[in-house]
């Protein structure tokens, strides 16, 4: 198994990144998705009823997938052969916050589940606060990952 997995460790790191790519292009534009939803939005009218189509569609359709692609390729990353030093700090520093990613991904997704029962109480200003975690945390991964601290 790991002899298959250094054959195809190009392709395996190449498919990781793409599948972060577009992980964190939605982690990036659902929170913001959920500012204009709670403050140019009225309760139960049409539009209400487009962003929550639009948030559902983007969570499940692109979200979802893309999480357990990153999980599933960056695991096979791990397994490789040679590639990680446990003995380091960066992929315990990586492997937290890729946790976190995944916390803030269900985080979200209670947040729709909010906006769905009209619940939210939620305002503009939180969720631009918490669309600042995935900057965060990816500056984390990319620093760990290329400077391997």
């Amino acid at each position: 198994m790991t002899d298959l997995l250094s054959y195809w460790y190009p392709w395996i790191k190449t498919l990781h990144v793409v599948s972060v790519i577009a992980w964190m292009a939605g982690l990036f534009y659902l929170p913001r998705l959920y500012v204009y939803h709670v403050e140019q939005v009225e309760k139960g009218s049409a539009t209400d009823r487009m962003f929550q189509t639009m948030e559902r569609r983007l969570l499940k359709a692109i979200m979802g997938p893309a999480m357990i692609a990153t999980w599933v390729f960056g695991l096979c990353l791990v397994m490789t052969p040679g590639i990680l030093d446990w003995t380091a700090v960066w992929p315990w520093a990586k492997a937290a916050s890729v946790m976190g990613m995944t916390w803030f991904q269900y985080w979200l997704g209670k947040r729709r589940q909010d906006f769905v029962a009209g619940t939210n109480t939620r305002s503009g200003r939180q969720y631009r606060m918490m669309n600042e975690v995935p900057t965060l945390l990816m500056l984390v991964i990319v620093a760990s990952v290329i400077v391997k601290f």
